[in-house]
């Protein structure tokens, strides 16, 4: 199946009806759609945290549509400390991710050398699809930039791994950069 064959996020995630759970671990992401937003935030520590902005309103809409549906949204994240500007830009701007219906955790990576994980980050939707991302070693978008797998032992990794992290997690509210 290729790329274009498989279902992409949104329509996996307009399919779900009970979690949407998102794992990420890297440090450093360099996705082009966040490059002028990051660099604000790096050059003047000012992030944008305005769930109505340009920048942020489609993922607001999309997230507060789906949580209004009944579909949980959590996202865990597993960071190096001290974290790296990149983690410092996304704990600024997670208010949002909040504000919108996801529940977000922090995890210290030294506190998940035990936790079985997955080669790449992912969305775990209903516990019966996986979309991987995939990233250059930059942390820009790869090609083929996701795969969709949905083997029940693959899919029990990811769940398995995501339930471990969100567990040990450390709620935002409490998490200090």
């Amino acid at each position: 199946m290729s790329q274009s064959d498989e279902p992409g996020f949104e329509e996996l995630l307009a399919g779900a009806h009970r979690s949407a759970c998102h794992l990420e671990m890297r440090d450093v992401y360099g996705v082009g759609d966040e490059t002028a937003d990051f660099e604000h935030w790096k050059r003047t520590g000012e992030r944008d945290t305005d769930p109505t902005s340009a920048y942020w309103t489609p993922w607001v809409d999309l997230v507060s549509c789906t949580v209004a549906r009944g579909v949980a949204m959590r996202r865990a994240r597993i960071v190096s400390e001290p974290v790296t500007d990149y983690i410092g830009y996304e704990h600024a701007g997670a208010t949002v991710n909040i504000h919108a219906g996801e529940d977000v955790r922090w995890l210290p990576r030294r506190l998940a050398s035990d936790i079985s994980l997955p080669g790449n980050d992912f969305w775990l939707f209903d516990r019966t699809a996986v979309l991987f991302n995939h990233f250059s070693g930059d942390g820009n978008w790869a090609e083929p930039k996701w795969e969709v797998r949905t083997e029940p032992a693959v899919v029990q990794l990811a769940a398995s791994a995501f339930e471990a992290v969100w567990e040990r997690g450390i709620p935002h509210e409490k998490y200090t950069i």
